[in-house]
């Protein structure tokens, strides 16, 4: 799915159908991983921060860049129900490879089924992402447009 957004609103819209479409998918028995891919300033922390808003975690949302991992507690009752319990986010963008990950406890993350992980720049760890990793794709079109690819 591919689709052009040009303000938060239609971006959250984008997260809302990508959260339903989770939920409707068979639960899997570990964590759930979401590859994040674009340019700086393309929407990967916009998105993510839809999702929390959504997921109804209250925390405000920045982006990882230098601390590498934020973990947020999902609220109980949430759009996702007891599927995930824990948002995961994670930025990628000075990491030099998948090796580097063991010091996030990546194998811990990714047994957990009840983690949703969001991480931006998947590529600079590309040797660490599942096969299953679903990517999503920010391309900035213009000024205030980007293209937003799910696969």
């Amino acid at each position: 799915m591919t689709q052009e957004v040009k303000n938060l609103e239609e971006l959250r819209a984008v997260a809302e159908r990508f959260l339903r479409s989770l939920s409707e998918k068979p639960a899997k028995d570990t964590a759930t991983v979401v590859g994040l891919s674009g340019d700086l300033g393309a929407g990967k922390t916009a998105f993510t921060k839809c999702i929390a808003n959504i997921l109804g975690i209250t925390e405000v949302v920045t982006s990882p860049t230098f601390i590498l991992e934020k973990i947020y507690i999902i609220p109980r009752g949430s759009v996702v129900g007891e599927r995930f319990t824990k948002l995961i986010h994670i930025d990628a963008y000075r990491l030099e490879g998948g090796e580097q990950m063991i010091a996030l406890d990546w194998d811990a993350l990714l047994k957990d089924e009840h983690n949703l992980i969001l991480l931006e720049w998947p590529e600079q760890v590309k040797e660490a992402m599942p096969e299953d990793m679903i990517k999503i794709s920010f391309e900035y079109v213009d000024e205030g447009v980007r293209r937003v690819t799910i696969e």
